[in-house]
Parts: structure tokens; C-alpha cells; sequence
């Protein structure tokens, strides 16, 4: 599982035109789903990304984590951060969980998110086009591995 959290102070994302998510100060999280991936991974990288200190003190470092500020968080399926990108000029995708697998586990991350994270979560639309509007706050940006 490959996680990349955004630091932002907003962010949404559009379907057809309508916004189906959107969230103030907090984290925009692109999650990409590998096969293999289940229950171990959720259950480590959930906590992981919500206590993961990207956010200032009053000293200006980053010793607060999303759990502390209680801010937003929006995730959304991204198949491409699991590409194979090592050679040539066109991304390979046998590296990213067929379809109805990452559905399945990006849903329980989902719900592992919203029980952990009381102000709540987001989301995009799993397997649609969407667009996503940001603001990237910093820019702050980092990717987790399981």
C-alpha cells in the first residue's frame, strides 16, 4: 500500500461536475492499492497516516499529527502511485491491485479511517475520472509505504 499525504489548507474532488468531496485545513491522502494488500496493511497504515506529524507547533516543526488537529481528511484511490515505472516511457499497471481487489481493500481503509478519525472522511468516487482541486499547504508532501 502506498499512501501520499498532502498537507492542505483545501481540497475537494469533482465527478461529472459535482463535488462528491471536499475538506478544509488538513490531509489530501492518494491511496495506491497493491496486490496483496489487506487487513495487516489497513491495520498498520490507518493509525499511520492519522498520527503521522506533518502539521507546525507554535515553534514552527512539525510535531502534530492530523489526530491531533482534528483536521480533514479526504482519501482517494490513485491506481498510478502502484505503477511499474522503472523503464522505458509508458507506465506498466501489473503492479497495482486489479480493480475489484483494490475496491475492496480501499473501502475497508475507508471505513478504518472513519472509525478512527471522529471529525470524519471523505472521498473520491473509486474507478471514476475525477478531478481534484488542492491547496497544498507548505508544500508538504510525503509518501508511506507498508
Amino acid at each position: 500500500m502506498l499512501l501520499l499525504l498532502q498537507r492542505v489548507t483545501r481540497a475537494s474532488v469533482e465527478v461529472a461536475g459535482e463535488t462528491v468531496g471536499a475538506i478544509g485545513p488538513g490531509l489530501l491522502v492518494l491511496a495506491g492499492i497493491e496486490p496483496g494488500d489487506g487487513a495487516a496493511e489497513i491495520a498498520k497504515m490507518a493509525p499511520r497516516l492519522l498520527a503521522y506529524r506533518v502539521f507546525a507547533d507554535d515553534a514552527g516543526r512539525m510535531n502534530h499529527s492530523l489526530a491531533d488537529t482534528g483536521g480533514g481528511l479526504l482519501l482517494v484511490s490513485q491506481f498510478t502511485l502502484a505503477a511499474d515505472t522503472r523503464s522505458g516511457l509508458r507506465p506498466g499497471f501489473s503492479t497495482a491491485a486489479p480493480p475489484d481487489e483494490a475496491e475492496r481493500i480501499f473501502g475497508a481503509l475507508v471505513a478504518e479511517c472513519r472509525r478512527l478519525h471522529a471529525p470524519g472522511v471523505e472521498i473520491g468516487r473509486f474507478g471514476a475520472h475525477m478531478t481534484i482541486s488542492l491547496v497544498n499547504d507548505g508544500p508538504v508532501t510525503f509518501l508511506l509505504r507498508s
